[in-house]
């Protein structure tokens, strides 16, 4: 169950990506994912490239992967658990996937599991897949 702390970091993480990469990139939260493996998934956070959105044709479940998922720890979750869903995500083909911390003000970006780089409150967090680049200071302000 998303917490307070959850949900405004990940709509500060939303507005940050919208207002930088709009153009680039589409960011969602909350979307269902097909994985090829069961169960399905749905990410805090999905980014994929610029996607054309059709207000007539909904979709109820991305088949396609997204560039980079975004996955916030709540109180009742653990590490371990938000790992085994990256290693899933990995091998559907997701580029990247950020844990966010928000009791540690931190984001760790994951291009592999056990690849990573860790960035806390007081600086950039730089995504080396996509170059997509968040100060953390908004974020977590």
């Amino acid at each position: 169950m998303p917490t307070l702390n959850h949900a405004f970091v990940q709509a500060n993480i939303l507005a940050e990506l919208r207002t930088r990469y709009r153009k680039s990139y589409t960011c969602l939260s909350e979307l269902n994912l097909t994985m090829p493996e069961r169960p399905d998934a749905v990410p805090d956070i999905a980014v994929y490239p610029k996607l054309q959105i059709d207000f007539l044709h909904d979709v109820t479940s991305m088949t396609e992967m997204p560039l980079i998922v975004v996955e916030i720890v709540s109180p009742s979750q653990s590490n371990d658990e938000i790992l085994a869903k990256f290693e899933r995500y990995f091998k559907a083909g997701v580029k990247s996937c950020w844990l966010v911390l928000p009791s540690f003000q931190a984001i760790s970006v994951y291009s592999a599991i056990g690849k990573y780089q860790f960035f806390t409150e007081d600086s950039t967090l730089f995504d080396s897949v996509t170059g997509i680049e968040i100060p953390l200071n908004t974020v977590f302000e």
